[in-house]
């Protein structure tokens, strides 16, 4: 077992000081969403009945993709997450078990974070200087004991149309290299050339191969963990001007690290979630789906509905 690695915070926020937050007279107005102020699921509202049936007709093999890496105290995440299993027989250790035919069972105990390995980050998660998606403050929604608006138990899961970009393809490399941003033109050339046209609804992943640093030849998870490619500011805003119901990657924070100007801090989170309703999916296996080419599939996501939850480690599975 190698030791866990903690993901560097001081990669993107680098010179923060006072100057760098958003101005109050710059930030948005999040409380004039597409869906309203009290609106609790955002993206998610694009998911119809016709929009499934629609995404059921991309399955023509029946091959299933799991696209959640496996999670374990070794998995290096955004300091101070981390995780613990401890496995009980409760009531069991000074007897046969339970009735005469001697039943035992174990049960497990998990004591950790819900964000961290493969993960989606609720509309409860980013915010601008304290505001959130609906124009929501902490007074509003977010008490310790778990959130009272946004939480994860509100989205009745993700349905729909999966799409691949394979950036390694589009910029020619075995793994894309960490500082790289996926930008409009970028995202654009991509789905361009892999024959896919990204549209309103989708759930859109990006390749990079960055997991080969996690269990490949070349692991390297203080690498991983630290910086990596992703999206970009224009990438991000030309996905929500779409008007995609998530975004996805194979890496850590899904965002491009470094960030593209210094001194900012998870910009795309703050386009995607507070300012578009955006639901984020982080450290996705997609090395599978890129070997195949597989760049359109049915995308089913059920997350487990933990009342108040700003995030969730998920298994989301593709089938093409």
């Amino acid at each position: 077992m190698t030791s866990r690695i903690a993901i560097s915070a001081t990669a993107f926020v680098i010179s923060l000081g006072v100057g760098t937050a958003f101005a109050q007279d710059q930030a948005p107005d999040l409380g004039e969403g597409r869906w309203g102020p009290d609106d609790q699921i955002g993206a998610a509202n694009l998911m119809t009945d016709e929009s499934v049936l629609a995404a059921t007709e991309l399955v023509t093999t029946g091959k299933v993709y799991s696209l959640g890496i496996v999670v374990g105290p070794d998995t290096p995440a955004f300091p101070p997450r981390s995780l613990s299993l401890t496995i009980v027989q409760p009531g069991q250790t000074d007897n046969s078990g339970l009735g005469d035919n001697d039943f035992t069972y174990n049960d497990d105990i998990f004591m950790g974070w819900l964000g961290i390995g493969p993960q989606i980050d609720g509309l409860g998660h980013a915010g601008v200087d304290h505001v959130y998606y609906g124009g929501r403050t902490y007074e509003d929604f977010a008490p310790a004991s778990g959130l009272t608006e946004l939480g994860l138990e509100n989205l009745p899961g993700l349905v729909g149309r999966g799409v691949l970009l394979d950036m390694t393809e589009h910029y020619g490399v075995d793994m894309v290299e960490e500082g790289t941003a996926y930008t409009e033109e970028d995202i654009r050339a991509a789905a361009e050339a892999q024959g896919v046209e990204i549209r309103e609804g989708d759930i859109v992943l990006f390749h990079s191969n960055w997991m080969e640093l996690l269990d490949g030849e070349n692991q390297d998870l203080e690498r991983f963990g630290s910086v990596e490619p992703g999206v970009g500011v224009s990438g991000a805003e030309y996905l929500a001007e779409i008007g995609v119901m998530a975004v996805g990657a194979d890496t850590w924070g899904m965002e491009v690290v470094p960030p593209e100007e210094e001194g900012q801090a998870f910009r795309v989170h703050q386009i995607l979630q507070p300012e578009h309703g955006i639901y984020m999916l982080e450290n996705m296996e997609t090395r599978e789906l890129a070997a195949d080419d597989a760049h359109e599939f049915l995308f089913v996501l059920g997350q487990a509905r933990l009342q108040g939850a700003v995030q969730m480690i998920i298994n989301p599975i593709a089938i093409r």
